[in-house]
Order: C-alpha cells, then structure tokens, then sequence
C-alpha cells in the first residue's frame, strides 16, 4: 500500500518495533513513549486514509493482551534424585527419624507453587524403587495394589522422571506394572528392544512439557552399565546405548519436531566419566552426563543422578555455549534447582535465556501434614512389616569390624550363603559403610542392614587360578602398599599433593575404591601381604578343611548376582574371565533376591551365634594391629579393638 510523501508509515508491528517508508526501525522502550508517538504523528499526518489505517493498526496494538516485546517467563526446575524409596521422614531401617523424605520435599514444592510469577517443573533423575522397605514392600510383598510410590509421584505431580538401573533390579514384573500407574512419562531413551522391535525405545525416549507459552523438551537417559551389574533376565528385550551416541540421535529429532525453546537433559548417569578406571573415550560409559553436555549441543541444562553427589557448574559444549549440569545427592535430603528467566527476543522471535542453579537443603522444612495424612496406612503397613521378629543375635556385628579384615558380620553372610549353595567357596563384601546389627532380637528391618541390594545368588564355576586372581583383584583395591607400621592399611584417594581427600558423603576420609568391592573369601586358608606390591599379596596355604588347594582344580563359589555378572571388575579384570563367558560360568541362580533367602535361613534357626572362621588374616601382623587403629580412626572417629 503506498502513502503520501512526508506521513511516517506503519508497514509492520513486531513488538515495540515500527518501520517507516525509509525502512528505518522505530523502537520504543515502554508502552507510554509508544502512545506519545501516536499522539504527535496523527496531528502530522494529512492524508485521511493514512490516519484511518495508522489508527485501526495501533488500536490493535493496544487492545493486544500480550506484548511479545515485554513477555518475561520465570521457570523452576526442581529434581529429585537417588530417592531410594525415602518416602517418608522416618528410617524404616534404623528405627528412627530420617534426615530427608519427600514429605519434605512435598513442603518446599507448596511453597514454590504458591510463588507469584513462576512456574515449576518437578523432575527425578532415577532410583527410587530400591532402598528403604517401603519400596521393597510394594515391589515383592504387597502387590495386588497400585504401588504406594507411584502414588507418592502422581500426588505430587512430576512432570517426567527418567529410570535409573536400580529400578531396573527390581525385575520386569516390578518396573513394568509400576509404569504403567504413572500419570506422567518415565523416560530412558538408551534402553532400547531388541528382537522384533529392535531399536525402539522400551520407555519413551522424552516428553514436551509447554509452561506460558515456554516449550520444555525433557531427553531422559539411563546408565548404560546395566548389563555389567544384572542378571539378563531381569533386563531381557532391552539392550542400553551409549548416551552421547544416543543424544546425538535423539537432539535433532527433537529440535525438528517439537521446536522446544528449553532443551533439559534427564540422566541417571554421574558427571566423572573417569570413575572406575574409564575415559571419555570408553564406549557405553557409566557415568556420561559431563560428556553429553559438552559434546552434543543444543542443551540448556543436564540434569544428573546415579553418583549420589550435589553438582552445579557450567561447562561449554561444542558449539562455545554454557551448559548448566546439576544434580542432587540422594535420599531426598536436598533438590537441585534450576531457575531460568526468559525474556521474548521481539526482532527474532525467540526467548533470551539466563539459567542458574543451586542445591535447596529440604532436611529443614517440615514434612507436609497433609501428605503424611495422605499416605499414613502405608506408613503404618510398612511399620508393621518391619518390626516383625524374626530370630536372635547371641553377638553383635558391625560393618566397621569388616573394613579391616575378617568380621563376624562378612562371615554370617558366608555361612548362609554356603548352607544356601553347597558351594566350595563364598565371596561377599560389607555392602554398608558403616551398619550395624545389635545383641537380641532381630527384625525384618535388620535385613536390610545385613544386605542392602537385591541381588541374587549365583552359583559358578572358577579354576583355583581364577580364584587367586579374583582375590589379588580385591585386596589391590581394598589395601594399601605398605612400607611400616606407621603406614596406612585402607587404600584411601589422595590429591595430586599426595593428601587424604574428605568426602562430605561419607563424612571421613575418601576410599579408593568402595567398600562394596571388598570381597574376601570362605572355604580357604589364606593371608594378606600388604607388604608385598599388588598382585603378589595373596598365599593360599589350603581348602578351609585341610585339603590342598590346587590352581588346575575347577571349584564351586557362591557369589552375588552383580559380582557374577562383572561389577567391580573381579571376575574380568582379576580372574581373566572374558565378560561373555560369565553367563556360561553359572551353575545355578536363586529365583529371589538373597536378602529374602537370609530372612528365611535366620527364621529357620531362631538363635543365630555370629562368629569368624578364622580362615584368612593380614600380616604382617604387627603392622596391621598398628595400622587399622590409626586408620579406624580416620574412618569412624573412635578407637578399634584389633581382633585378626
């Protein structure tokens, strides 16, 4: 349309933006500097036309509700994480108060939501059908009713969660019904079919979620390490991918179809990807969350789980731009948040974003009166289920007696699994840092203490080879080199100073390695030469009953389901197993978890005498009696009675 010479012309609106005929931009800062334009330009123009068109354009522009040019969203994304069935504010294993719940948490979102200006957005990053009794309660005891944690999740409103892989230990008979009664999607893009439907996702890959016009794409992603840790049937028909391959698959998708204006990543995966001895190059990497943010653009924040830390910093990705990663550490205690603030970018139509993070300490709001009303029957329920008796302790047993050397409470572990298999030899581990099972009566909950997972129980078969170098494997780890009696035993992680580092997790100094890999083994007379470099430590003098030990014999040995299947390095790394000739080693399973068959073995007895076998110890002696003092302290903070 042409106007007259001299009349300023509206020839297109894009927020505060006008254009005259000599395509210059007129930008106004505030809607009165706009009006006070109008005023001064309609006494200028002459051209009837002109004033009639000027004026239906700028009337639409006032009467408009939304100016894109002054739209500001604010959003919160809060996550949960490492959950471990923390429903309640209360330790059903320990018989007292918790620290952290999501009853607390519960609280804290009530107050976000009741915020003017806002909107939230609640996220879990994974693992939370393992842990306390109450998930293991409605997993395997009480599962003719929905689920209570899916009932927790639905009441509070998630938005999306992603699995995590001790959701996946549960079974498929567990995690299969449980998504089915979410009301809002469980995501793992990297677990995917096999057979018929191979390559597709077994859980959806992501969802979209739209917050005041904002568009949220949520990529969820699983650890790929499932198959290292778990029994194949309990993940048969999936297989996991790598998550940077699998985020350079899906990003695109989602960029193309869904056109999101906020792209969070969803990982139960840790951020250090040189964990366990791994690099950034290792295919399938346990923990890949970092690398997925710095490799693959187009996120905007990576949410993290599985390592149970708190993160909050930036990296840059491929493309130079800033990428939040945060997550929160575990057992509902504290969430991680992301608020962002969007403002509409007028001229490109698009949303300026500034992103920032930072840990919210829940442990000190209240729990939520209503939500503890809410869910009371299932609290009392488990309650009950817990405080059942189930046998007598004659002794006590402690984990922190077990981080040392032998201890009665490793040693009840080897004898039932023993009795369970009629195998040769038994390895187990403490699972715990620091647990401890009291004189007198037990209980249902005390079984969670004596083993934490539900792994089960192979039974394989092993070469005496095999055998010492599965156990060369394990004190590598578990001891120190030593060069003295003022030496330390415990192999602790040091700074590049060559320094103890503290863990704020464990609340002492940092390990090497993980309790939770310190095997030893029953059925031999053995000792541990923490004088000698790794690999050269252990002697096996003969079979627990005499009977010589022989390196070409092929023996039975009782192991968990997760050292069975390769976790921690033991039987690939140590005995020399090729990890696809673990499936052909195993003898025979348990079709429960072992913690179930413990139970029942302890019942059975009803007075249980904890002792040792007396069947390994670590010498020299002197240096140890010295050494695990010194070094008990720096773990526990009090004095040890030596006892190898």
């Amino acid at each position: 349309m042409a106007f007259p010479v001299g009349c300023v012309e509206a020839v297109k609106l894009a927020g505060f933006l006008f254009i005259d005929k000599n395509s210059n931009w007129i930008i106004f800062d505030s809607m009165k500097e706009l009006k006070q334009w109008r005023q001064t330009t309609l006494m200028k123009i002459r051209n009837l036309a002109a004033v009639s068109l000027l004026t239906a354009i700028l009337a639409c522009v006032f009467c408009s509700p939304v100016w894109l040019g002054a739209q500001t969203v604010t959003l919160k994304l809060v996550e949960t994480t490492d959950v471990h069935g923390t429903v309640f504010p209360y330790d059903f294993i320990n018989d007292r108060d918790g620290r952290g719940s999501l009853a607390q948490v519960t609280t804290y979102l009530k107050q976000e939501r009741n915020k003017d200006g806002q909107q939230v957005l609640l996220l879990d990053a994974g693992d939370f059908l393992q842990g306390q009794p109450v998930v293991y309660y409605y997993n395997f005891e009480k599962t003719d009713v929905s689920h209570l944690y899916a009932r927790v999740m639905n009441y509070m409103k998630y938005d999306a969660a992603a699995v995590g892989n001790h959701d996946i230990e549960t079974g498929h008979a567990v995690y299969d019904k449980f998504a089915g009664e979410l009301d809002f999607p469980w995501l793992a893009a990297n677990a995917v079919r096999t057979g018929a439907e191979a390559g597709e996702s077994y859980f959806k890959p992501y969802t979209v979620v739209e917050k005041s016009g904002v568009k949220i794409a949520i990529l969820g992603m699983i650890t790929p390490g499932i198959p290292m840790w778990l029994p194949a049937q309990i993940w048969s028909g999936m297989e996991y991918l790598d998550m940077v391959e699998t985020a350079r698959k899906w990003v695109p998708i989602i960029q193309q179809k869904e056109q999101p204006d906020l792209l969070v990543g969803l990982f139960h995966s840790g951020v250090d990807e040189n964990y366990g001895g791994a690099t950034a190059e290792t295919p399938r990497n346990e923990n890949a969350s970092r690398l997925v943010a710095e490799k693959v653009p187009g996120f905007d924040i990576v949410f993290v789980g599985h390592d149970h830390q708190q993160w909050n910093f930036t990296v840059n990705n491929a493309d130079g731009k800033q990428v939040l990663v945060l997550g929160a550490s575990a057992h509902a205690r504290n969430v991680a948040v992301a608020t962002v603030t969007l403002e509409r970018d007028s001229l490109t139509r698009t949303w300026r974003k500034t992103v920032t993070g930072e840990s919210v300490d829940v442990s000190r709001f209240e729990p939520d009166s209503i939500f503890m009303s809410t869910f009371s029957s299932d609290f009392d329920q488990v309650k009950a289920y817990v405080g059942r008796p189930i046998g007598i302790f004659t002794e006590a047993i402690s984990t922190q007696e077990a981080m040392f050397g032998e201890s009665r409470f490793v040693d009840l572990i080897h004898q039932i699994q023993l009795q369970l298999t009629d195998a040769d030899l038994s390895v187990a581990a403490p699972l715990s840092f620091d647990a401890t099972l009291e004189k007198g009566p037990v209980y249902v909950r005390d079984m969670f203490n004596l083993y934490k997972f539900e792994n089960l129980l192979y039974t394989m078969r092993l070469t005496g080879r095999e055998v010492k170098g599965y156990l060369e494997h394990s004190y590598e780890g578990w001891f120190h080199q030593m060069t003295g009696a003022d030496d330390h035993l415990l192999n602790f992680s040091r700074d590049q100073a060559g320094e103890l580092i503290w863990s704020d997790r464990s609340r002492s100094y940092q390990l090497a390695v993980p309790m939770f890999n310190y095997d030893c083994m029953a059925g031999l007379k053995y000792t541990v030469d923490v004088s000698k470099p790794a690999g050269e430590r252990v002697a096996i003098s003969s079979m627990a009953d005499g009977t010589p030990f022989r390196l070409d014999a092929t023996y039975k040995v009782a192991v968990n389901s997760y050292r069975g299947n390769g976790g921690g390095g033991h039987l690939t790394q140590g005995a020399g197993i090729a990890k696809s000739e673990l499936p052909d080693r195993v003898i025979s399973s348990t079709e429960k978890d072992l913690r179930y068959y413990m139970m029942k073995w302890i019942e059975k007895r009803e007075t249980v005498t904890p002792t040792t076998f007396g069947n390994w110890q670590v010498v020299p002696q002197d240096w140890w009696q010295a050494a695990s003092r010194r070094d008990f302290e720096l773990l526990y903070g009090g004095d040890r009675t030596t006892t190898n």
